[in-house]
């Protein structure tokens, strides 16, 4: 097969790195597309270096910008390189506006798609990814799910069961592969900590950073946790920005024990959650490494489209109110997660389960 892959932002790289390597192994021809929808390093080149990916071989460069005008751009630059390319496959992962960009157009030239991470569903359509991850299912011929809720969710919106396959979660694939290499970073004697002494914080979300009442208020229930322990806040550049804009939260995050840091590589930030107490995030990722690595976790979100790291997992729903926070942090910080159950399927041997469908598809066609 010539396989086409497309990634565009942070999240996407640690999707594709082991399936990129299980089809070069099995002798499959590939391409890889990098978007730039996360262009400047901290948040792409340093994922690259980190996880072995080879220099991508088309870059659209396409920027920041509004959804629409994002989206727009992607599609614009792609037609042609997927014309140029011509593959039997698309690949793309995830639910970022590259994603659901470069599947409309495969999807209107004729080019098969495939979608890892299929079939999350949070049911909350004011959430820009979730209008990415229901548009990309439907386009797409094979689609690859991580759990028993992904299933039920494509099923219910009337997905054919041949299309459907549950290989498991590629993102544990890159964890597992990485760990023992992440302990060699020297991120914690860095910043003067030690193994299970501190929480670890990420915001990102439009609806937590963009509204200066919101961002205040879960600022100050996270600095409520700083009392405990430091908690060290990979600070998103969207959100370093809204908060250097705000009067007095730097000053208020730096008197409660929160420090902001830079995004971190993938080896570092690896071994910062792995080493941690607990993880304070609204990211969609760090819930499940989290489940895998048996870390408390609070996500300060009204809703997930990854409810088995709740079910199975070690993660608490918070919502974005304060008090909901607080009383989610409490309830972590004294929490055993050290027997919680791993769901199904999340062993590090997810990439290899698709080859063996994309090479059954293939033999089919």
């Amino acid at each position: 097969m010539k396989v086409l892959h497309v990634v565009g932002a942070r999240p996407n790289f640690m999707k594709v790195a082991p399936l990129y390597r299980a089809l070069k192994q099995a002798g499959h021809e590939q391409h890889l597309l990098h978007t730039g929808q996360h262009y400047d390093r901290a948040m792409s080149t340093v994922f690259f270096d980190d996880l072995g990916l080879p220099e991508p071989d088309s870059h659209l460069g396409v920027g920041s910008g509004t959804h629409a005008e994002q989206t727009a751009r992607v599609m614009l630059a792609f037609e042609p390189k997927l014309l140029e390319v011509a593959p039997d496959l698309l690949v793309v992962v995830g639910d970022v506006n590259s994603t659901v960009a470069c599947s409309l157009v495969a999807a209107k030239c004729g080019v098969p798609i495939a979608h890892v991470e299929a079939g999350l569903r949070s049911g909350d359509w004011s959430m820009p990814e979730e209008i990415n991850r229901v548009l990309t299912d439907r386009l797409s011929d094979l689609l690859f799910t991580h759990c028993a809720d992904a299933d039920d969710n494509l099923r219910g919106e009337g997905v054919p069961a041949e299309r459907i396959h549950r290989v498991g979660n590629i993102m544990i694939d890159t964890l597992v592969e990485n760990l023992e290499r992440a302990k060699a970073s020297p991120v914690l004697a860095e910043h003067g900590l030690h193994p299970r002494s501190y929480a670890v914080f990420t915001l990102h979300r439009p609806a937590n950073v963009d509204t200066h009442e919101t961002l205040a208020g879960i600022l100050g229930a996270v600095c409520e946790a700083g009392k405990r322990a430091p908690v060290i806040f990979s600070c998103h550049p969207r959100t370093a920005e809204r908060i250097r804009a705000a009067d007095g939260l730097t000053q208020s995050l730096r008197d409660a024990n929160v420090h902001m840091v830079p995004p971190l590589g993938y080896l570092d930030f690896l071994h910062l959650v792995a080493e941690s107490r607990l993880v304070i995030t609204d990211s969609g990722g760090l819930q499940e490494e989290t489940t895998y690595l048996r870390i408390p976790c609070v996500t300060i979100r009204d809703n997930t489209e990854r409810p088995v790291t709740i079910t199975q997992g070690t993660n608490i729903l918070a919502g974005t109110d304060p008090a909901g926070i607080r009383d989610a942090l409490e309830r972590s910080y004294g929490r055993d997660t050290k027997d919680t159950q791993i769901p199904e399927l999340w062993d590090g041997k997810t990439a290899p389960r698709i080859v063996e469908v994309l090479e059954r598809w293939r033999d089919r066609s």
